[in-house]
Parts: C-alpha cells; structure tokens; sequence
C-alpha cells in the first residue's frame, strides 16, 4: 500500500445556501448573558428540522453540522483533508480499496466511545439504495465496508474513484441512534443542546473532545428573521456575530465591531428551469446572459466586491475554475434581441424570479438582473418566498421559472459541483438534460488520471457555459461582523462555519 496525502483541496458546493425570516432576533442582549464563556451568532436561516447530517441538504444547515459532526477525514481551513475519526489511512496502488485505521479513545456525544460497527453502520447507510438512490451518490461505487479487526475498516470500491476520499467527510454517526433526525450525536468539538423552530439553535462544548478542544463554552444560533435588521441586531447586542453580512449594513455597525472580508465559495446565478418555455430554447438562455452586465450587480450588490463567474465552478477550486469563461457572453443588447427574435420573442416575454427573502444579497441581484433584462424588453418580476417554500416548490418540486441562489457543494470534488447537472441526477432542480453533458461527465467519473479528469470536468463547464443552462454572476464577497471582544474566526475554502476556533479576547 501506498500512503495519500492530501493537500490543497478547494471546493465548491450541492445545493444551495437559503432561507427565510419574518422578525428580527429574538432574546436577551448578548451582554446580559449570565455565563461569560459563550457567544450569540445570527444565523440567516434556522436548521433544518431533520438533525440527521446525511440527510441535510441546505448549506445553512450543512455549515452548523460542521461543528457536531465528524466523517473519517476532515477538510481543515486551508483545504487540506486531515485524520478526523480515522487517525491514519491507506490507499491500495489500485485505487479499490481504502484501509482506515480509528482514532484511539474517541468518544461520541453521548459519552460511548466510537467502534468500528459505526464506522461500517454509517458508510453501509450513506451507500443504502432501499429507497433509490444512495444519500451520498459518490457511495454507490463502494462494494463492501469489512471490519478487519476492532481497530480496523476496509473500504472496497466497485471501481477506481480518484475523488472518493472527499466524500469521507461524511458523519460517522453511532449505530445505536435510532433516531438520528431528532437525537444529534457526532464526535465534534460542540454538541447538540437544544433547538427550537425559527429562534434557535444551542450548542455546547463537548469536554472530551480529541482534538484540539473548543475555546467557548456555550454557543447560541439565532434566527434573525428579518434580513434588513442585520446591523440593529449587532449594534443592540441581541447577537454578537454574523456572517454574510450585506455591504450597506456592515457600514452601518458600530465601532465595537470588526468586519472581516472573504468570499461564500459558491456560485450565484439566475438558475432557469430548462424545461419550462420559453427557457428550452437555449436561445433564450443565451438572450439573457447577452443581458447581464456582472460588474454592475457586483457594483449596486456589494460596492463592487465579488469574483466573476462564467460556469459552475467558483475560484478556490482552483485547477477547476476556467476564467477564460467569464467572457464567453459580453454585454451586448443587439445579440440578445437578435436571439429573442429569432426564438419567436422579437417584443420580449415576462416570467418570475422565485427569491428566498431572507438573503439580501441574492433580493438585491434579482432586482439589479429586473433592470438589465428591461434592456432587451424583458420583463421579470420577483416572487419572495420563505426558504420552506423555495425549498419545497423550488428544489423538491422544480415547480419555478427561475431562481436567484447561489449553489456550493458538500464535499472537495469536481463531481459535487457538476453532478446535479447530470440528466439523472435526483438534485438537477434546473430540469438541464445535454446527453453531451452526460457522456463527458460520466467520462470524467471514470477516469482515474487527474489531469485528464480536470479536462473533462472543465469540459462539462464549458458545455454549461455554451449551453447558457443558467445565467452565471458570480462568487459573493463574504463580510463578517464578529464583536471585538470575539477573535479566532477563519475563512474556509468551502461553505462552513467553524466555531470551535473564536475565542474571548480578555480570556487568551
């Protein structure tokens, strides 16, 4: 056997970052609280009501899961996997099979200590296709988990998977949980306290954690419903921290905060429903990417801050991402009325923008791509909706014309970015079908040299580019406002919080 390391990973993103609010946040002043040790963070949008973690799909829940849940490898803030319940692993010359050894004295939340039957329970439940398709696809390849010895797991995979590693992030939950959608138990740095509806969700330091403990005792995630109360809520001291913090709001924070600059790693675009007319013609699709002018959302979104994006793909993926693409479709009013035209729309059409209104930065990109598509006698009006509903008619039901969001991926891969544009794939919410795109992705599955697999990958960018399936924008700048009394925090290169890291300044 042959030792892997990994380094360097960057990542994207799978769905989505979304969710709704209707009033401010709620509770005591962060600075009434009696316990010194612990911190009030805002969160957009509340957790999922499903705390079983292979079964998340909204970033914001994905993000919060970080901090309970661990998998048998671990991305760290540089992109790199490390050992997390595993402490050492191995990968055959072959590529089929993955040797993991576990970590000595790690304990689960509830105090029993993590065996290798739940290492083996966790792997066989993300790969279980009882119901269809596997929780985590990537895992169907897996052909048996065996124990080897009560130290020992051994993977076989059906076939060489290059990128399968990524996909060990995945929670090693216990066996013994038989209700792991309302029982939270991970072998994190936090713990599952309690979680209450649209106000609340609470953590605490878990004490026997095996790595490196958390600094902050107690951990609050409020809900702050209303989206243009963001800065009130910092500057009234009902949360202490927020991130994603929209650019006008962060101007209006007081001195006792700091704002920290990075950027969401996720792709935003104006996500079309392929199917429905009039966006099945690609000249359509193409007529309002000709439309879009990205440094004038960037400019009235985020006073200019934000990275372009041509595809599916977003900077810190590195290798990955194709610049190149981001030209493909300059501004230009005449081609665009000139495809309408010829796609039978010579006076224009109307359609809808469904918007989670909960996040301002994709609100104010709907308004701002309103007015560019007026340019080419367009006309789109936006639907605000609560995340439940743009989850359920949007997501589940593909029940839309189009969408402002923007969409990440769960692990390190180039497949979990371009997966769910697969004409199979159960998470294609845009409906996109190129028999093109599905043979060069299945092509790039295959392959085990990654340089010809990042060919492939980028091949089936550029086929979405061409294709216009969606109207890329950008990457969004990420502003974080965290209390000056707070410090530690850390930009990862994927969609995550880590919260094991702040600290209280008086106390280091």
């Amino acid at each position: 056997m042959k030792r892997k390391t990994i380094k360097n990973l960057l990542l994207v993103l799978v769905l989505t970052t979304l969710t709704i609010a209707l009033s401010a946040c709620s509770g005591d002043k962060a600075g009434e609280n009696s316990d010194s040790s612990s911190i009030t963070i805002g969160i957009p949008q509340d957790v999922e009501d499903s705390l079983d973690p292979h079964k998340a799909v909204a970033a914001g829940t994905e993000e919060v899961f970080f901090n309970i849940y661990e998998g048998l490898v671990k991305p760290d803030s540089d992109g790199n996997l490390v050992p997390a319940v595993a402490s050492d692993y191995a990968i055959s010359e072959d590529g089929i099979t993955y040797t993991f050894t576990l970590r000595e004295g790690i304990k689960f939340h509830d105090g029993n200590p993590v065996t290798v039957d739940d290492i083996k329970y966790s792997l066989d439940r993300c790969a279980d296709t009882s119901n269809g398709d596997p929780l985590v696809s990537a895992f169907s390849n897996i052909d048996s988990v065996n124990i080897v010895d009560d130290k020992t797991v051994e993977v076989v995979l059906k076939e060489a998977d290059t990128e399968f590693l990524f996909y060990l992030t995945n929670a090693i939950i216990p066996a013994s949980n038989e209700d792991p959608a309302k029982n939270a138990i991970g072998t994190g740095p936090y713990m599952f306290v309690s979680h209450t509806m649209q106000e609340s969700f609470v953590m605490k330091k878990f004490d026997d954690y095996w790595g490196t403990p958390a600094n902050i005792d107690n951990i609050t995630l409020k809900v702050c419903a209303n989206a243009d109360s963001i800065a009130m809520d910092l500057n009234g001291g009902s949360i202490n921290m927020f991130a994603r913090v929209p650019t006008e709001q962060a101007a209006q924070l007081k001195d006792n905060f700091e704002v920290q600059e990075g950027t969401m790693n996720l792709v935003q675009a104006l996500y079309i429903n392929n199917e429905v007319e009039p966006f099945n013609d690609p000249r359509v699709r193409q007529a309002l990417c000709y439309a879009l002018d990205r440094q004038n959302v960037m400019d009235m979104v985020a006073d200019g801050k934000g990275t372009p994006v041509g595809s599916s793909m977003y900077p810190a993926f590195g290798k990955y991402y194709m610049e190149e693409l981001n030209d493909l479709y300059t501004t230009n009013y005449d081609k665009a009325k000139e495809l309408l035209a010829e796609a039978g729309y010579p006076d224009g059409f109307s359609f809808t923008m469904t918007v989670p209104s909960n996040y301002t930065q994709h609100v104010s990109t709907a308004q701002v791509l309103a007015e560019q598509f007026k340019n080419i006698g367009v006309d789109a009006q936006i639907n605000l909706v609560e995340w439940d509903t743009w989850l359920s008619d949007v997501y589940t039901d593909r029940n839309f014309e189009t969408t402002v969001v923007g969409v990440d991926a769960s692990s390190m891969t180039g497949r979990a970015m371009l997966e769910r544009f697969v004409s199979t794939a159960p998470n294609n919410f845009i409906n996109y079908n190129n028999p093109e795109y599905d043979e060069v992705f299945a092509k790039a599955l295959a392959e085990t040299d990654d340089a010809k697999k990042t060919e492939y990958y980028k091949e089936c960018e550029r086929i979405l580019a061409e294709d216009a399936a969606n109207v890329y924008i950008q990457d969004l700048a990420c502003l974080v406002a965290i209390d000056k009394k707070y410090a530690g925090y850390e930009f990862y290169p994927l969609y995550v919080q880590d919260y094991s890291k702040l600290y209280l300044v008086e106390e280091q």
